[in-house]
């Protein structure tokens, strides 16, 4: 059984790493999809909501889906299609080319992100200890080396479909090959007895609410990093135009070096504390932005930043999957649509605020809304007691349980 969980950790993990791929080669691209296309300044954000908008209706899908199809088949097949998706928006030469591919894109995304949180929620769960944030690790690494990918496209000025090409020809069979090595809760015992123990509990949405709100404010400030960290620094802070690029970069590895050492945390301090320090180290990097007198502080800021948010989402998907035993596969799915309510309303909020007020005041406002995380942060306990309105919450194996007892 070590054996078999070692090897679905380790092909997870590889399936983390192909989304981070795939979905930097698509946002650091958008600009030269944007020229391939034609599509205008006023016509690009349309085509940009609508992919976390279908990713959404995805992960609502594999709600449903999964009470029939285990989330392993659901990820093996959806990940092929994100691939096939990005070529073919790399391929394509018509505006309604590019529209079927990025929907196909959206859908497979909500289905894939949902899945694979549903299978490391189950691997933790089976290892009796904090392993969620080093999938999340993995995602960052693949996002790195798909941004560092697409700017040598962009450097050696490919068509998006040579740059897209060899990616997918690469990645596609390896996913196909490593898929056969995922665990669902029904290949590990630990984890399918603890699920067992909780059949037939209900999905109470207003018991799951707080963690909603945590993943949206979460992507809140990971949308507001990647989508304003670059015109903030050379806008505001007066940078060069090369230096601007530089904090989300900086943003991508303090978060791969956060969730690489994250699990740690969590086993040693508790699942609450960590949430709560992540929380924050976010608000002080948001102070940090907001206040900076010049770029060197702005980029500190940024790397604060990443060292805060970055432990907040694999601890909300955790976090879900001990309160609801019996449903976590539900209650990842329901909480996963929050994902993409965040990164919906980041961006366009900062730059409402940025453009009526001021951006160093619009810094302050996801500033605000991470500090909110305090007080929710006893839903990550590993044994809460009780949760509103004098409903008992739902006892669960000491997952992530620190040795203070949090």
């Amino acid at each position: 059984m070590t054996h078999v969980l070692r090897r679905g950790r380790a092909s997870l993990a590889f399936s983390f790493l192909v989304q981070g791929v795939a979905f930097a080669l698509l946002v650091t691209r958008i600009p030269a999809i944007q020229d391939r296309y034609g599509v205008s300044d006023a016509l690009l954000p349309a085509f940009l909501a609508a992919v976390p908008i279908l990713a959404g209706v995805g992960s609502v899908s594999t709600e449903r889906l999964v009470k029939r199809v285990r989330p392993s088949r659901l990820l093996r097949w959806s990940q092929p299609v994100v691939l096939l998706a990005l070529l073919g928006v790399g391929a394509g030469e018509r505006m309604v080319e590019l529209g079927v591919a990025l929907a196909a894109f959206g859908l497979a995304v909500g289905v894939l992100d949902a899945s694979m949180n549903m299978l490391g929620v189950s691997l933790q769960r089976s290892y009796g200890r904090s392993i969620m944030l080093s999938f999340h690790a993995a995602y960052s690494l693949g996002g790195i080396v798909g941004a560092s990918l697409a700017w040598v496209g962009a450097h050696w000025d490919l068509a998006l479909w040579v740059s897209y090409l060899p990616v997918v020809a690469v990645l596609l069979p390896t996913v196909l090959v490593g898929s056969r090595w995922y665990v669902d809760d029904a290949d590990a015992a630990p984890a399918m007895e603890e699920k067992a123990a909780g059949e037939g509990q209900a999905l109470v949405f207003k018991w799951l609410l707080p963690l909603c709100l945590v993943m949206t404010v979460a992507y809140i400030g990971d949308s507001t990093v990647s989508n304003w960290s670059a015109k903030y620094l050379q806008d505001v802070l007066g940078s060069s135009e090369q230096m601007a690029t530089v904090p989300y970069n900086v943003y991508m590895v303090t978060t791969l070096l956060g969730r690489a050492i994250g699990d740690l945390g969590v086993r040693r301090f508790g699942a609450v504390a960590v949430v709560r320090g992540g929380a924050l180290v976010a608000a002080g990097g948001f102070a940090v932005v907001a206040a900076a007198p010049g770029a060197w502080v702005g980029m500190l800021g940024f790397t604060l930043l990443g060292l805060g948010l970055c432990v907040l989402v694999p601890q909300t998907f955790a976090a879900a999957g001990r309160l609801f035993p019996g449903a976590s596969d539900a209650a990842v799915a329901r909480l996963n649509v929050f994902n993409y309510v965040g990164f919906l309303i980041g961006s366009p909020l900062v730059g409402a605020l940025g453009d009526l007020w001021s951006y160093r005041g619009a810094m302050l406002v996801p500033m605000v809304l991470v500090l909110v995380t305090l007080v929710y942060a006893r839903s990550f306990a590993a044994q809460p007691d009780r949760y509103g309105g004098g409903h008992e919450r739902p006892r669960t194996a000491d997952v992530g349980r620190g040795s203070n007892g949090l």
